[in-house]
């Protein structure tokens, strides 16, 4: 059983390691992935170097994203979006939910 013992250690802390480490990064990979599927023309989107601006347009092909900032558009590889802050299509579904409260 001694020379087992520090085998078990070691499968022990490498499953640890994957519950606190491994499977959370995973998880946001798989979101921000998502996240970009998701992109549309008209999304604000915050960079990795923190700019803000409106995406103009999306290359699938080239996987870039040109973005609307105050009129500078800029051309980033589609893995530069850190996130979303506001969504086309919350815009949308927040002004018809106003529009059918003020028709009650």
């Amino acid at each position: 059983m001694g020379n087992y013992s520090g085998f078990i250690i070691l499968i022990v802390l490498f499953a640890i390691m994957y519950f606190l480490v491994i499977r959370p990064q995973k998880k946001q990979q798989q979101k921000h992935a998502e996240t970009l599927k998701q992109l549309q023309k008209g999304d604000h989107v915050t960079t990795i170097g923190r700019l803000h601006g409106i995406v103009d347009d999306i290359n699938e092909e080239e996987k870039t994203v040109t973005l609307d900032c105050d009129g500078i558009y800029l051309v980033f590889d589609l893995n530069a979006i850190a996130k979303v802050t506001d969504r086309v299509a919350d815009a949308k579904s927040d002004d018809s939910a106003k529009e059918d409260k003020e028709e009650k």
